[in-house]
């Protein structure tokens, strides 16, 4: 492993970071040395690790304390910032270690106690305040600060190492890691994070004062020292031994699996997957919850994915405590794909899903007495599913929290690979991993990152998304916790789009006629998402011309625009949709002109009342697949449609303002983009209305339905 320090880079941090001149020197050193740390998705992931300097401060009023700043809670090491540190006093944490080292306080349920109901509001109690302002309660601060407090070191590193990991969850996992880092570091054995842990380490410093740092076995890898750079050094020095363990340690070979003779595609694998994994809101409604995918796969990976012991491998545990409220403690295993029999896949994943979730219940229940923990039970879907032959698909309400997943996952199976390649991986107990699932300081690490939003868990597309029309709808969809996708013809003007829509947002510049390139777009979607809900077919060009005089050629390009893009995309929409068997939505863009034609806009209206009748068509056929087909006719819409030119000559042809004319309805008010947004957005949550067309128009009785 690379040491990364340099003192040109630190010096930049401190002469272009500080803001504000109370900032103590020492948490910018902190912070440069937590972005090093946190670069290296070895040494942690996702929130995961923690780091702290002591240092003496002066409040508001002049008084003086001993202070930890300790990374807060679920923030991540990579991109810490001065303000992402909790300040917290220490004289009461180490009252608290005094008052258990003599014996007032002792007993495993009063430290069990203490663990799970008193921490967090400890720990709030005695934040200490910078400012005159209450310090944010939005920061949590770490679980791991008592450990950090109790020892009497400045700087304290706390690292999940994948190759720490891999030595020390093993049944000889003292021995290996002892091997590996000498007498320099001391040893604790496992224990819930909390004061149970601080206790055990302080003990173990206390044992043997000259270490410079501890393993936390089956959790992670502590460093201490006088500087930052001095807990850095040690941290990778260690990591860099123990990896050099692993290396020069005798590898067993596995057997792999038989495979199909063609292994089916990520694009038909994944909405299979994620059909399976989709559960009903309410039983009976077919209105569904479910999940963004995200897919992995690497020749590391796959060799761990193609063994014939992939089934018993899996079931051992996840690598570490922290990854389980991500990960689950198992990943659900599900067979190779064969492309030649997608329905036989399809058939075996929802068995193996049924019973994942069978087995979830049975786990909790039978742990919920153990412990006899009150808590209610999460969702019991599977958040990691391997494939062999494949990769393996993490799981998420959002793209944010799949790709999590799945970083968690790829890393921690290629770890778990090389602990039964050098021994036998071995993690922590079912009750110890209940505990830490299922407690609050953990769960409030998720709660604080969920992306909320009726739809979230969803993916919508929306064509012509880079127009007034598909942009704000696609902000309405994102605003409800969507993922977005938008198509369009002009790369740069979908770039600007995807700016406005913010990360995670998958653009693709494409002609919705060609065929060939839409299929291919749906695959792309398919690959990134896992698949597709919602589909917002808004394509649409305004060609005119006197019917009686319009050439055939100008007829036919207007009908394949306006009538056969929109049986394009449906058609790929339903594919998928019947794949994943959680039904879905089709939202048109009809138009008024398809019930109350304009003089000369024949070759635009014609094929908008087709089309029309295409969205009946579907809610008449594919109502049994749970897919519903609704439209909205708008009129007057500013948009690249109806542009400023043709507002300004229809305007002053009919005598009118410019205000008069876009105005001109029953309630006198200009109608725009995001109206009709609302209504596309209003039809997708109507889970009970299909071949409906809502008119969007400010009130035209020549174009309401009959």
């Amino acid at each position: 492993m690379q040491n990364l320090w340099n003192e040109s880079d630190l010096k930049s941090i401190a002469a272009g970071r500080i803001d504000a001149a109370d900032t103590p020197a020492e948490l910018v050193e902190l912070v440069y040395a937590s972005r090093l740390l946190g670069k290296d998705d070895r040494l942690v992931m996702h929130g995961g690790g923690n780091t702290s300097v002591k240092s003496v401060l002066t409040d508001f009023i002049g008084n003086h304390s001993n202070v930890i700043f300790i990374k807060a809670s679920g923030v991540n090491l990579a991109t810490v910032d001065v303000h992402d540190f909790t300040p917290v006093r220490i004289d009461p944490l180490q009252k608290l270690q005094m008052m258990y080292a003599s014996g007032q306080r002792h007993s495993e349920e009063d430290i069990r106690r203490f663990s799970t109901r008193e921490f967090k509001n400890f720990l709030y109690l005695n934040l200490f305040s910078l400012t005159d302002q209450m310090v944010s309660r939005s920061l949590s601060p770490s679980i791991e600060t008592l450990l950090h407090a109790f020892l009497p070191h400045r700087y304290i590193f706390h690292t999940h190492s994948l190759a720490l990991l891999t030595l020390s969850n093993q049944a000889e996992g003292d021995r290996l890691c002892r091997e590996a880092l000498g007498s320099g570091f001391g040893m604790v054995p496992y224990i819930q994070p909390g004061l149970g842990l601080a206790k055990l380490s302080l003990n173990a410093y206390e044992e043997n004062p000259s270490i410079h740092g501890m393993v936390l076995h089956k959790h992670g890898l502590v460093t201490f020292g006088d500087t930052a750079r001095e807990a850095y050094d040690r941290m990778i020095e260690g990591v860099d031994s123990i990896e050099g363990r692993i290396a020069s340690a005798d590898r067993k070979c596995f057997p792999s699996a038989a495979m199909p003779s063609a292994i089916a595609s990520v694009e038909d694998v994944a909405p299979i997957v994620r059909g399976a994994c989709f559960f009903e809101k309410t039983p009976g409604e077919k209105d569904y919850e479910g999940f963004i995918l995200e897919f992995r796969s690497s020749p590391a990976l796959m060799e761990y994915l193609n063994t014939a012991d992939l089934e018993l491998f899996s079931r051992k545990g996840a690598m570490t405590p922290d990854f389980i409220i991500r990960t689950k403690n198992h990943p659900l295993v599900v067979p190779a794909p064969d492309a030649a029999d997608l329905e036989g896949f399809r058939a075996a994943v929802h068995e193996r899903v049924e019973r994942f979730k069978a087995d979830y219940q049975d786990y909790f229940e039978r742990q919920s007495r153990v412990t006899g923990m009150q808590v209610s039970m999460i969702d019991p879907m599977p958040r990691v599913i391997l494939v062999p032959g494949l990769g393996l698909f993490g799981l998420g309400r959002s793209l944010a929290d799949a790709r999590l997943t799945a970083d968690i996952a790829e890393h921690s199976a290629i770890a778990m690979f090389d602990a039964e390649s050098v021994g036998c991986f071995e993690s922590i107990s079912e009750q110890d991993a209940f505990e830490i699932e299922y407690w609050d300081m953990e769960q409030a690490k998720v709660r604080r990152n969920r992306n909320g939003g009726e739809f979230a868990g969803k993916v919508a597309l929306v064509t012509g998304g880079a127009g007034a029309i598909g942009l704000a709808t696609a902000k309405a969809f994102r605003q409800k916790g969507a993922e977005i996708v938008i198509m369009d013809l002009d790369p740069a003007s979908l770039e600007r789009a995807a700016g406005e829509l913010g990360p995670g947002t998958l653009t693709i510049a494409c002609d919705v006629t060609d065929r060939e390139v839409i299929g291919n777009a749906f695959d792309t979607i398919c690959r990134t998402f896992g698949g597709l809900d919602i589909v917002v077919s808004n394509v649409g060009v305004a060609l005119q011309g006197r019917i009686g005089d319009v050439s055939d050629e100008l007829l036919r390009k207007s009908f394949e625009i306006n009538f056969f893009s929109h049986q394009t995309i449906a058609q790929n929409a339903v594919r998928v949709m019947r794949r994943q068997g959680t039904g879905g939505v089709l939202l048109f863009n009809v138009s008024k002109q398809a019930v109350n034609p304009g003089p000369d806009f024949g070759p635009y209206g014609l094929p908008k009342a087709a089309t029309l009748f295409l969205l009946r068509q579907y809610a008449l056929d594919h109502g049994r697949d749970g897919i519903r087909a609704n439209g909205v006719n708008a009129d007057r819409i500013r948009s690249g449609l109806l542009t400023p030119e043709m507002i300004k000559a229809r305007s002053t042809a009919r005598g009118l303002s410019e205000k008069e004319y876009m105005s001109g309805n029953l309630l006198n008010l200009e109608v725009t983009a995001e109206d009709v947004a609302d209504a596309f957005v209003h039809l997708a949550l109507e889970t009970k209305t299909t071949g409906s067309v809502t008119t969007v128009d400010g009130g035209n009785i020549a174009a309401a339905l009959r």
